[in-house]
């Protein structure tokens, strides 16, 4: 596997931990770094709420379901996690798109979405 990009947040500073229960980040790592592997750029640190997740399913990633042999837990509302930037953009888009946090939100986000739209959808820490 490739080097990290740095971690940087969307708003310039040091990138925060994003959750380690469940554990999350294309690294497995809490944080939602980055790579130039991670084609699906897991970058957004988002707070699942029922509704995107009925959504997600729906458009064919389960995030919901457990999947003891990865050891996936399944996703819960209030649960955060390192989404795909396209796919916020996509639930931004439907209208059910969830919670950001920022500063756990990585600066690669940028290029596919703009920080206006995640500045709408920003939550604090906790």
């Amino acid at each position: 596997m490739t080097a990290k990009d740095p971690s940087v947040n969307v708003l310039g500073g040091r990138l925060e931990s994003c959750s380690s229960d469940p554990v999350t980040g294309f690294f497995r790592d809490g944080h939602c770094n980055t790579c130039v592997e991670d084609a699906g750029s897991h970058t957004v640190c988002a707070v699942m709420t029922a509704e995107f997740l009925a959504f997600s399913k729906y458009v064919g990633n389960d995030l919901s379901t457990p999947i003891p042999a990865f050891g996936f837990p399944g996703l819960r509302p209030g649960d955060r996690w390192c989404l795909c930037a396209a796919r916020f953009l996509q639930a931004h888009d439907e209208g059910c798109a969830p919670s950001v946090r920022l500063e756990a939100t990585h600066r690669a986000a940028l290029d596919i979405v703009p920080l206006e739209v995640l500045r709408q959808y920003r939550v604090g820490p906790d």
